[in-house]
């Protein structure tokens, strides 16, 4: 649900009594103001972005911070309403002052894929934080062309187990989701050799993957888009699921449920992807929090003792074990 401004503590507390598992109010114990606090803690970035953090190790995932009003990333047809103003044919420029306006650190970056909302701006962000890319084949190719130098890229297919030292990461395979229709976004390999800037066109997906990060005691799942395979994620037992939560997950038979089945009904899940990526951060997305709200319920009548939260841009969660 959406918590509209002025709502009295006393009526909030009652609501959350009433649904215990939806996502909860910016004043409860599952927020933490300040990124400082201990434990491991997240702040979603929009679309599926995050900044997960144990105050010492920074790692941020899938961060798209430059909002253009791009088009369908992937190639997919603008339906009605569409935001974007821009074409496939166009050149997309990363906006470094709105990266800069939100990223202060960066050790690791992981990809789950390559489309320009998950991609376009890690080359500035991994060349002026020094950190490390990890990603498929076309994540490796536009960071080399944008000139991230190849100490600072590790390209995955998926089955890969790393330990980092700091924190450990499982990467497995997973699925773009499908729209209606069923026919895939682009989902070839971008080439190497492009010369920036880029066109929309070239962020092509290069196939998808999804990382379980063992992060100080805390196991996060964490997915890039809507879809997945059962059978690589069956077992996993995380303590947090980032899971996407945009209403292209009605393509997927039985999705929440299947899902959180697989990963053994996980005592928190977070929704990731909802927001719309051609919007401004200052807009407004009560249609979107009203999808989000449909999957916190569907996650509530799978897995009644499972905690959801609906992130709200830059605000920090804390994370338990």
């Amino acid at each position: 649900m959406h918590w509209p401004s002025g709502k009295s503590s006393s009526l909030i507390a009652v609501l959350v009594l009433l649904c215990p598992t939806l996502v909860q109010p910016q004043t409860s114990a599952g927020y933490a103001s300040d990124p400082n606090l201990g434990g491991v803690r997240a702040r979603y970035l929009g679309v599926a972005g995050w900044e997960i953090t144990d105050g010492k190790t920074h790692i941020l995932i899938d961060p798209y911070l430059s909002r253009l009003p791009g088009p369908p990333a992937g190639g997919g047809a603008a339906g009605p309403g569409w935001p974007g103003k821009m074409s496939q044919d166009d050149p997309a420029v990363p906006d470094n002052a709105a990266i800069d306006r939100h990223i202060d650190h960066a050790d690791y970056i992981l990809l789950t894929h390559a489309h320009y909302v998950h991609m376009l701006d890690v080359p500035y962000i991994a060349r002026s934080r020094k950190a490390v890319i990890i990603g498929n084949e076309s994540v490796a190719n536009i960071a080399r062309d944008y000139g991230v130098p190849d100490e600072q890229i590790v390209t995955v297919r998926g089955g890969e187990d790393f330990d980092f030292r700091a924190f450990s990461v499982r990467v497995f395979p997973s699925l773009h989701t499908q729209p209606p229709g069923k026919h895939y976004f682009n989902s070839g390999s971008a080439a190497s050799g492009a010369k920036w800037p880029l066109r929309f066109k070239d962020f092509v997906e290069g196939g998808v993957v999804g990382f379980l990060i063992r992060l100080n005691g805390v196991q996060i799942v964490v997915f890039g888009d809507m879809n997945y395979i059962e059978r690589e994620v069956a077992g996993l037992h995380p303590d947090v699921a980032l899971v996407g939560a945009d209403p292209m997950r009605k393509e997927v038979y039985d999705y929440t449920g299947r899902l959180l089945r697989a990963l053994d009904l996980p005592p928190l899940v977070v929704a990731t992807h909802w927001d719309w990526s051609q919007l401004p951060f200052d807009a407004s997305f009560d249609k979107q929090l009203q999808n989000a709200d449909e999957f916190a319920a569907e996650v509530h009548a799978v897995s009644p003792q499972s905690r959801v939260i609906i992130p709200r841009h830059f605000e920090w969660i804390k994370f338990s074990p």
